[in-house]
């Protein structure tokens, strides 16, 4: 007769454990018996009393009440707004330590689903001043006891926490957040009921050049009325003299996705420029641009340096957004060509390469694995492909079509450890060799980790 195992642990009780490990989403492990329990704002080797809040089959969650013995790597000024709502739930770990379990993340996986315990990954490069780095913020505006509020959502709710130090974004970009939900307030904007699908103003989106210290304000509305805009965008641009565009993004549709399709430009251009190795870019309210400048600088140095590149290359830059990392190396090469599907990133890269003056780059739209069978049918030889995918990693397809060109090396830039270990062990098995792996610190005081690795074809 098969006997169910008893959870050692119950829902509403008190428990002293000692926290074991960090999970990848930064919260302390501790254990009963082998049960898990995951516990927000502990670190390794803390002793602390928890109590449970939520049990599994497989696992629990904690909060912690007290500390009995606190970690030598806790930094004692944490606030738990930045921890509960995920802007910085890192921030309590000593910045060296944070770049540490960020290597530690890195190996895991290799180990652990790659298999490759072998594999050589470097110390993790990290920032000289790893706060109020970020160059564009995303805030959800809602009611609050009858007044429009920005902020962040609690982490798995929609339960808006008021807030305006955001710690990790420029301290710009906190202030212009702020005096424009001041002027919305002035002109009584309604703010986004999502449960009723009413109110307009649903999101304050700014972006700001780290160089140019352009600033673009995009209000994403509801509907297309927004009354009294002429007034409100002279107040705006009145407050913040670095405003050079002001978007209105419409979007209707009763949705978790915050920009809309359709847009209107109610003040300035439709774009702020910015540069990376002194290279303009032009950023649209859509452009995937990364979010830490300076250290977007080191990680595509370090791609650009593994690759080793030869003015006799030939390369590929799939997944290439609005080119900055074609357009970052093309000097260096005989001709680049970027694939992308997004139609207006396309749009923005192929200005970037007019503005910047580069000839030996071409840009086309499309899912990369397809546009990259054409190029090979057009006997296009091809010695390097960079590819940056999103979080959930390579296509099979795009996997396939990039061993049918047989480039001498492929430069993976990865924003998912995980996703990153599964490709690698494919692409072992497909005749490439893993050479190295280098870790950046793309997002300090979070548990998120971007990664340079070098593959080379096996002879």
């Amino acid at each position: 007769m098969k006997t169910t195992k008893l959870c050692p642990v119950q829902k509403n009780e008190k428990y002293v454990v000692t926290i074991e490990d960090l999970t990848y989403e930064g919260f302390g492990v501790a254990k009963v018996e082998g049960y898990p329990i995951f516990i927000e704002n502990a670190l390794p080797g803390e002793e602390v009393e928890t109590l449970v809040l939520k049990v599994g089959k497989q696992f629990a969650f904690g909060k912690v009440l007290q500390f009995l013995e606190k970690s030598e790597h806790r930094v004692d000024d944490e606030n738990m707004q930045w921890i509960r709502t995920g802007i910085a739930p890192l921030h309590h770990l000593a910045y060296p330590e944070q770049l540490k379990f960020k290597q530690s993340q890195v190996e895991n996986v290799f180990t652990r689903i790659a298999k490759m315990p072998e594999v050589s990954v470097l110390p993790t490069i990290g920032m000289e001043e790893p706060r109020a780095y970020r160059n564009k913020a995303q805030i959800p505006v809602r009611s609050l006891e009858g007044k429009l509020e920005t902020g962040f959502f609690r982490k798995n709710s929609h339960d808006l926490v008021p807030l305006e130090d955001y710690y990790i974004q420029d301290k710009e970009i906190d202030r212009a957040i702020t005096v424009v939900r001041e002027i919305m307030r002035k002109f009584q904007v309604k703010a986004y009921n999502e449960q009723e699908n009413t109110g307009n103003l649903r999101h304050i989106i700014v972006r700001r050049g780290h160089y140019t210290h352009q600033m673009m304000i995009v209000l994403v509305t509801r509907t297309p009325k927004l009354f009294q805009y002429e007034k409100m965008v002279k107040e705006i641009v009145a407050s913040l003299p670095e405003v050079t565009s002001i978007i209105q993004n419409i979007h209707p549709e009763r949705t978790n996705v915050i920009l809309g399709k359709e847009e209107k430009v109610l003040y300035g251009e439709p774009y702020i420029t910015d540069t990376l190795f002194g290279k303009v870019y032009h950023i649209s309210a859509q452009s995937f641009y990364q979010v830490n400048t300076s250290q977007t600088e080191k990680l595509y140095q370090t791609a650009i340096e593994f690759a080793k590149l030869t003015p006799e290359d030939v390369v590929i830059d799939a997944y290439c957004g609005i080119g900055t990392i074609g357009l970052s190396l093309a000097e260096k090469v005989k001709q680049v060509y970027g694939v992308e599907m997004a139609k207006s990133a396309i749009r923005d890269a192929k200005l970037n390469a007019m503005a910047n003056e580069i000839e030996n780059i071409s840009f086309e739209t499309g899912k990369a694995e397809y546009v990259m069978k054409k190029w090979q049918e057009e006997a296009i030889s091809v010695d390097v492909v960079f590819v940056d995918p999103p979080r959930k990693g390579l296509d099979p397809h795009f996997i396939e079509a990039t061993v049918e060109m047989k480039p001498k090396k492929l430069i993976y830039i990865s924003c998912n450890p995980a996703t990153l270990a599964r490709d690698a062990k494919i692409l072992a098995e497909k005749g490439y060799k893993l050479e190295k792996v280098q870790p950046v610190d793309m997002f300090p005081q979070t548990a998120h980790v971007e990664s340079v690795t070098l593959f080379t074809r096996k002879k």
